[in-house]
């Protein structure tokens, strides 16, 4: 199985606001670049949408090292969240409906495929793929 590591942001201009996505990839040293971006959207879809525009880039099952500095998008797996609001019929712990539903959902599906270890990166703390998938979010915001 191909080892691709993956670094991801989302930026959002207000919130809600436009917004904008990025995603670094890299193996067997390429690196490929994908953005997007959204008219009105929040920080919260544009983090789930970088990792899922990331995933999809991929062309078989992979072992996928995905950093993000979301604590929203790394806490639902390394935590399981998932299996809980699927479990109460996507109702939370509020007994309200899930956010993000529909970006969960997909993203659950490519996470079938691969194999995704989450790891949890600090935002603006230096590192520098995280700096640049910032800087990639931020300049795909619409203006």
């Amino acid at each position: 199985m191909k080892k691709v590591e993956i670094y991801t942001d989302g930026a959002c201009s207000g919130n809600p606001g436009p917004g904008g996505f990025a995603a670094v990839l890299r193996y067997g040293g390429q690196e490929k670049e994908v953005t997007g971006s959204e008219e009105n959207t929040t920080n919260q879809r544009m983090e789930l949408m970088a990792a899922i525009a990331a995933l999809e880039q991929l062309k078989e099952p992979c072992h996928v090292v995905l950093h993000s500095d979301s604590a929203y998008l790394v806490n639902a797996f390394k935590q399981n969240w998932f299996a809980r609001w699927r479990q109460n019929g996507w109702l939370n712990s509020k007994k309200q409906p899930v956010e993000n539903r529909d970006l969960w959902e997909r993203l659950l599906v490519l996470c079938e495929k691969h194999r995704v270890e989450w790891v949890k990166v600090r935002g603006h703390a230096g590192d520098e793929l995280n700096n640049r998938c910032d800087r990639l979010a931020r300049e795909a915001v619409p203006r």
